[in-house]
């Protein structure tokens, strides 16, 4: 499978806004797959559609117990927060302490078409809202 080109600061994409998907095609699950394959190679946890050049709301999420392929992420809730250390793809040699919520619930769209929620916390929490960052324009750098 071909890799996608991680679009680095200062590229523009990065700071655009992505738009909502209506439904789950068969384009949206090669990007997916594409997206995901290209994460892994990378070492990565987390990779958002507008880090490869995509203005679609796109997220995949995998920090070892599990992949989460979501469009249309959104948090419905959170609690408690919790500080760390995060790199980013698309911000090469740097890292940023960040304060974010410990525990999210998550709402959107996943592979198959389906609305699903997802409670996540810890890392896990991190990732999907660092991914869902992404998808706002904001990086890392802006904390």
């Amino acid at each position: 499978m071909a890799l996608y080109e991680i679009k680095k600061v200062p590229d523009d994409v990065l700071r655009k806004t992505c738009t909502p998907l209506e439904k789950i095609t068969l384009r949206e699950k090669d990007i997916f797959e594409k997206m995901f394959f290209t994460m892994k190679y990378f070492d990565g946890i987390g990779l958002a559609a507008p880090q490869v050049g995509i203005l679609q709301n796109l997220i995949v999420v995998d920090i070892g117990r599990e992949t989460f392929k979501l469009a249309n992420p959104i948090i419905k809730e959170s609690n408690g927060i919790d500080k760390m250390i995060e790199g980013c793809l698309s911000v090469p040699d740097h890292v940023v302490e960040i304060e974010r919520a410990y525990k999210i619930l998550v709402k959107g769209i996943n592979d198959e078409g389906k609305n699903i929620e997802i409670e996540a916390e810890g890392l896990l929490a991190r990732v999907f809202q660092h991914e869902i960052d992404h998808l706002k324009g904001k990086l890392i750098i802006d904390y």
